[in-house]
């Protein structure tokens, strides 16, 4: 695939940006802080998610249907993936609003 024919997720509030995996539980959690765990370290491949999500992966040792099922993870644009981080990070917890988000 070449640059550009990257793929791309429509974010209702940012447009079309590079795609970033989270948990479910950041966007479902309303004014909780969840914690952000960060789970690949390549900058280019974004993908985090909660303390609970962090501690069930450690129960189950790898990726299992259990723990997929558990994280349910969500498709977001790269801004929202900062805000998501910004709000949960346990440093942080400040509220930002992230958009919804569709791949294209």
């Amino acid at each position: 695939m070449s640059a550009d024919q990257t793929t791309k997720v429509k974010c209702d509030t940012h447009g079309s940006r590079t795609p970033a995996v989270v948990c479910r539980h950041m966007i479902n959690a309303g004014n909780e802080v969840v914690g952000f765990v960060e789970n690949n370290s390549d900058p280019d491949d974004l993908q985090a998610w909660c303390d609970q999500c962090e501690a069930f992966f450690v129960r189950e040792g790898e990726l299992t249907e259990a723990f997929r099922t558990f994280n349910d993870f969500a498709v977001v644009c790269d801004f929202c993936y900062a805000n998501y981080r910004d709000r949960h990070s346990r440093m942080g917890g400040e509220t930002s609003s992230a958009g919804n988000n569709t791949i294209t």
